[in-house]
């Protein structure tokens, strides 16, 4: 059976300083969608944002245009 987790995290970068990536690998999931990321694809470079072992994927949202 697939594990999919999915998280909001109001944060990624807030989420990575409480210990997400610490917690995420004892999970064993085959899929993690994160939500509420609060940051653009350029912030993420530091090698917490892709932990080893998994691929990683992230994509900026895009703002309603009014």
């Amino acid at each position: 059976m697939m594990r999919i987790i999915t998280a909001n995290t109001n944060g990624i970068r807030a989420a990575a300083r409480k210990g997400f990536f610490d917690w995420l690998p004892t999970q064993n999931a085959d899929v993690v969608c994160i939500q509420e990321t609060k940051a653009q694809v350029h912030q993420l470079d530091d090698p917490i944002f892709h932990p080893e072992g998994m691929h990683c994927y992230y994509h900026d949202a895009k703002k309603k245009r009014l």
